[in-house]
């Protein structure tokens, strides 16, 4: 193959921070370690939370990175909520299901039905128009879309239209019309129409969809009637290479990611307090730490309790490079997948980097998802449903004991997962366009 250009469409790229980011920016650098040549094009002023500079080192010299200007609401809405005398809000208090403050009302209403697919809808047009001209000039032959934002899937639907030679590869890190964050944002009838209008257009105008999930590719193939290609998240090698594991003095709990009402912990940590008070032992060998961005509800569930705010910490984020070197005095890793009704297909970025640490993961999710299926092939964890408040309580009693017995480094089969082997069926699709 002659032309091995290729166009990035993404939201996400460094500084910005979190697992959204990983996926496109590792798939990128090997890519031109196979020898193609990645151009990304990505917002020049984004509205993100998280921002890590480390994985600025993951973007090879040679990759030209198209930052374009966007215009995005967000503003207005934290102008609104100074405006009703309230605090500035964090992204992890935009989700709720439980009952909303008149401020989460009146915001998910207008983010819902108003800006479809997404707040980046603005973005469309300006950068069609950009692009239509850039990849004509730089011969490029494929593209690549990453969502969410699912908006940035209609930047592949236009500049297929305009020229119908492009081939283009739609990627989809979480459903669209079914995703489960929908269900937080009070759409209309004629909005939900609306978001499956359009992924029934995108789905079935790109030449090829992938999507990161078994469950994923089974609802999406429903849904578009075509075949739907699998690439997982996963792990980079690099990063893992000079991971040092030390012995703790406390059985140290982990959880890394964001904290909010689709993804509530509560469920083990109600399962440790019940521990810490039957057991004196267990209580005075425990430590708990959740490293992220998490809502103003679970903190204040964990300050209202003495023995869990005792032993519980928060660290607000640590940059992607820092986050590594902890994964060596992590003793158990805490997966909780969003409790809804696509939880089967929850595998988020971090569950690949805990599996890459070798240390065990007790997840909290649906017994029969993913999620689970991959923990019992490589025989990394185990997950427990949220009701089966026994069946966390005995995981925990598990992986402390293991502990106290100094074992804990697990081995399993995962180099399937590896950014490299990722990278490789990426390619092996890029090749059959």
């Amino acid at each position: 193959m002659s032309n091995k250009k290729i166009l990035i469409v993404t939201y996400y790229w460094p500084p910005s921070g979190g697992s959204g980011v990983q996926r496109w920016l590792k798939f990128v650098k090997y890519l031109v370690r196979a020898g193609w040549e990645p151009y990304v094009f990505t917002p020049e002023n984004p509205s993100f939370t998280i921002e890590d500079e480390s994985l600025q080192k993951d973007v090879p010299d040679s990759v030209e990175v198209i930052r374009f200007p966007i215009w995005e609401p967000y503003q207005l809405f934290f102008r609104l909520s100074s405006l009703l005398g309230k605090k500035t809000p964090q992204q992890a208090d935009f989700i709720s299901i439980g009952k909303k403050t008149f401020f989460q009302n009146i915001s998910s209403w207008i983010r819902g039905n108003f800006f479809i697919p997404d707040a980046r809808v603005f973005w469309v047009k300006p950068s069609v128009e950009y692009l239509t001209d850039f990849v004509a000039s730089n011969q490029i032959e494929k593209i690549i879309t990453t969502g969410p934002p699912h908006s940035i899937h209609l930047i592949g639907l236009r500049l297929k239209k305009l020229n119908p030679a492009l081939q283009w590869i739609a990627d989809f890190r979480d459903p669209w019309s079914e995703w489960d964050l929908l269900d937080t944002l009070s759409l209309t009838t004629l909005a939900r129409k609306r978001h499956v209008h359009l992924e029934k257009k995108v789905l079935t105008t790109a030449d090829r969809v992938i999507t990161i999930a078994p469950y994923h590719v089974h609802r999406l193939e429903v849904l578009s009637g075509r075949k739907v290609d699998l690439i997982t998240n996963g792990f980079d090698e690099d990063d893992f290479a000079d991971i040092q594991h030390h012995r703790t003095d406390t059985f140290t709990i982990r959880h890394v990611g964001i904290v909010d009402e689709l993804r509530d912990p509560k469920p083990v940590m109600r399962a440790i307090k019940a521990l810490c008070t039957l057991d004196s032992d267990f209580v005075s060998h425990i430590s708990i730490e959740f490293i992220g961005k998490v809502n103003s509800s679970f903190k204040d569930f964990v300050k209202n309790d003495q023995q869990l705010s005792a032993i519980t910490r928060f660290t607000d984020q640590v940059p992607h490079d820092q986050l590594l070197k902890l994964y060596g005095t992590t003793d158990l890793q805490l997966l909780v997948l969003a409790h809804t009704s696509i939880a089967p297909g929850n595998l988020p970025g971090k569950f690949f980097e805990y599996l890459a640490s070798g240390k065990p993961i007790l997840g909290i999710g649906p017994a029969d998802g993913d999620a689970a299926e991959i923990l019992l092939q490589s025989n990394a964890g185990l997950i427990r449903e949220r009701s089966d408040s026994e069946g966390i309580k005995s995981g925990l009693m598990q992986y402390y004991t293991e502990w106290k017995k100094g074992n804990g480094k697990l081995t399993g089969n995962i180099q399937w997962y590896s950014r490299r082997c990722l990278t490789e069926r990426l390619v092996s699709i890029l090749r059959s366009e």
